[in-house]
C-alpha cells in the first residue's frame, strides 16, 4: 500500500557485519534499526550481503581461489551455514527474524544477503541476495543479482528477472540493485519504467566508481538514491592464516563504507554526503516532489522515451518473490 508521498527520513546503516554467527548478527542488525527508527527512519537500508557480510577474501588475499585450498574451502563452508534460506518448507530463523526487525519498528528495511537455497529449483546454491520487507513485515520483493561480478561467481550463483521490480510499500515505490547491476542499462531501465520513489543502491563499499553509478543512476532515474556500503576489518573477516600470511594487521580496513543519499538531481543530500572509515548511521529526508520538479528537463519514461522508436520489455518469470 503506498502512502501520500510526504517527505520522510531514510537511513542508511553503515556497519560491519557478524559472518560467523548469525544469531548475533541478527541480534546487531535489530539494534540498528531499532536506533534508526527512534531516529524517526522510514526506510532503513544495509549493503550487499550484509547478511553474513560480504566475502571479501575473494579478492583480499591472493591465492584464495587457487583450485582445491583447504582454508579456501573451510571459509566457503562456513560461510554457507551462515547464509540466508528465504523459501522452502524447512526453518527460516533469518528470514523470519528479519521480517520481524521490519514490523516491530515499522519501517520498510532493505537488507543484502547471501541467500542459500534449501529445497526446489536451485537446492544447493548460493545467491547475492536483496529482500525488501514492508513496514508490517511482509516480505514485498525478493531479488537475486543478475551477474555475479568477477571472483564473485565462484561464491554465488547467476540471478534470474523475477525480483527486477519497483514495489509498493509504506512510504511509496521502492527499488533497488546490487553492486554492478548499476552499470547494467537494462536492468536500470526496467526499474525506471516502474516508479521509483526511492531507489536503494548496495555495494560492498561505496568507493569513486560506485559514488558515480549510484549518482548516475538518481541523475537518469530521477529518484532518490539511497547507496550503502559495509565497514569490514581483516581481524574479523580473515582467517589468521591469510592475514598472517598476507601481512594484513586486524585493524585495516577491507570495505571502508562511502555510504550516501542522493538526490534526484543526482547531488548529495544536505548532510548526507559521503562517510568513510566509521561505524554510522546517515540519515536524510527525501522529498518525493522533487521528482516532479526535475523530470521537467530529464524523464526517461516519459518525453525522454520516445516509445515510438523503441521497444523493451522483461520476460515473465514464475519464482516467488514476495509474499
Amino acid at each position: 500500500m503506498t502512502t501520500d508521498l510526504h517527505p520522510f527520513t531514510v537511513a542508511a546503516i553503515q556497519s560491519s557485519p557478524e559472518p560467523t554467527d548469525q544469531t548475533k548478527a541478527l541480534d546487531r542488525l535489530a539494534d540498528l534499526v531499532r536506533d534508526a527508527a527512534s531516529n524517526g527512519a522510514k526506510l532503513v537500508a544495509c549493503g550487499e550481503t550484509f547478511l553474513p557480510g560480504y566475502p571479501a577474501w575473494i579478492d583480499s588475499c591472493p591465492g584464495a581461489l587457487t583450485w582445491d585450498n583447504p582454508e579456501t574451502k573451510r571459509v566457503y563452508a562456513e560461510y554457507r551455514r551462515n547464509s540466508v534460506s528465504i523459501f522452502g518448507d524447512g526453518p527460516r530463523p533469518a528470514h523470519d527474524r528479519l521480517k520481524s526487525i521490519a514490523a516491530d519498528h515499522g519501517v520498510v528495511l532493505v537488507v543484502g544477503v547471501s541467500e542459500r537455497v534449501d529445497a526446489g529449483p536451485g537446492q544447493g546454491s548460493l545467491y547475492n541476495s536483496l529482500l525488501t520487507y514492508d513496514a508490517d513485515g511482509r516480505l514485498a520483493n525478493h531479488h537475486r543479482k543478475l551477474v555475479p561480478t568477477f571472483t564473485e561467481r565462484c561464491v554465488w550463483g547467476h540471478g534470474d528477472q523475477a525480483g527486477l521490480r519497483s514495489v509498493d510499500t509504506a512510504v511509496g515505490k521502492v527499488s533497488a540493485l546490487v553492486c554492478w547491476e548499476h552499470w547494467m542499462p537494462l536492468p536500470r531501465q526496467a526499474l525506471h519504467a516502474q516508479g521509483e520513489t526511492v531507489h536503494v543502491a548496495v555495494w560492498p563499499t561505496v568507493h569513486e566508481r560506485h559514488q558515480i553509478a549510484s549518482r548516475h543512476y538518481a541523475f537518469e532515474g530521477r529518484t532518490h538514491v539511497i547507496a550503502v556500503g559495509q565497514i569490514q576489518r581483516a581481524g574479523t573477516h580473515l582467517p589468521e592464516e591469510w592475514t598472517r600470511m598476507e601481512g594484513v594487521g586486524d585493524d585495516d580496513l577491507l570495505l571502508s563504507g562511502g555510504s550516501c543519499v542522493i538526490g534526484p538531481n543526482g547531488e548529495y543530500l544536505s548532510g548526507a554526503e559521503p562517510v568513510f572509515d566509521t561505524e554510522t548511521i546517515i540519515y536524510a529526508e527525501v522529498d518525493p516532489g522533487r521528482a516532479d520538479e526535475e523530470s521537467m528537463t530529464l524523464d526517461v519514461t516519459g518525453h525522454y522515451h520516445r516509445a515510438e522508436l523503441f521497444e523493451f520489455d522483461v520476460l515473465p518469470s514464475d519464482r516467488p518473490t514476495h509474499e
